[in-house]
């Protein structure tokens, strides 16, 4: 009889920690979406901590970003000037909790030495994806590098006034240049900038190449606040049928910029929405 009570424990504990442990993600796997977190969702936390946050959520990709502590008795932050040698004892932290890399930023380098630094540091962090908001005027140099490094570029947008508020303007100034440059979707500054999420991935399709993820309380506000993946304003069912239809595949970001001391509850019933809407889609195919 306490053999049948242990074992009845060990089915309910793992039926309650499914989400958490990432077993309820083959939907997201089928559509080809990697779905990680950006480590500013924990930037009051050095990237150690944020890492064992992340692994708490079953989330196995992360998108590093440039002024993070870093912890685990490495000095310094997460700068792309950091050492070959901090380099080695960043990427050892990351392979110890199980998690890769996928893309830095939003880092938007001012001179072509820092431009190189950067390229070069994403090629040994073995980084496929820099996201940048560069000046109009450093695209031909941008293109040249990713072509050298076979590294992509995805355009991040910030809200109105910023230079890439609007997704015609990436679109029309990457008219003809390398597909190696591309967009990165916040859809969450979209919604603070007045603009339809869906119809803006519409028009960036043809580049989409990641995503930085939020629902949002209000809509056209700049300062409105992060809340749970459908409980918001940012037509999170519609943007997933939209990159499912778009046949969009990539890394997608969890940014959440909200209750930052105590996040992991919401990002975790995020993650629960964002999977069932996964599977279904999934399905229909």
């Amino acid at each position: 009889m306490k053999k049948v009570i242990f074992y009845l424990a060990i089915m309910l504990i793992t039926v309650f920690l499914q989400p958490a442990i990432g077993q309820n993600t083959m939907g997201a796997e089928k559509l080809g979406w990697k779905i990680g977190s950006q480590a500013y969702t924990f930037r009051v936390f050095t990237l150690e901590e944020a890492l064992d946050k992340m692994n708490s959520l079953g989330l196995k990709y992360v998108e590093l970003y440039g002024n993070q502590k870093i912890g685990a008795g490495i000095e310094g932050t997460t700068d792309f000037k950091m050492s070959d040698e901090k380099r080695q004892q960043v990427k050892a932290l990351l392979k110890s909790k199980g998690i890769t890399p996928v893309c830095f930023g939003v880092s938007s380098p001012d001179n072509p030495e820092d431009w190189r630094k950067l390229f070069e540091f994403a090629k040994d962090m073995g980084i496929g994806i820099l996201t940048s908001e560069p000046q109009y005027n450093q695209l031909d140099l941008v293109e040249e590098l990713c072509e050298e490094y076979q590294i992509k570029v995805a355009i991040h947008d910030h809200p109105i006034p910023s230079k890439y508020w609007h997704p015609e303007i990436p679109m029309r100034l990457l008219e003809g240049r390398s597909p190696l440059i591309g967009v990165c979707a916040d859809i969450g500054h979209w919604v603070r900038s007045g603009l339809d999420p869906v119809e803006c991935l519409k028009k960036v399709q043809d580049r989409l190449i990641s995503f930085h993820f939020k629902d949002l309380k209000d809509f056209g506000i700049r300062n409105t606040h992060d809340v749970p993946w459908g409980s918001g304003v940012s037509n999170i069912p519609g943007v997933l049928n939209t990159m499912k239809d778009i046949g969009f595949e990539g890394p997608i970001s969890i940014e959440y910029e909200h209750n930052w001391e105590n996040s992991v509850p919401e990002i975790k019933e995020s993650l629960d929405y964002f999977h069932r809407v996964a599977n279904a889609l999934a399905e229909r195919e």
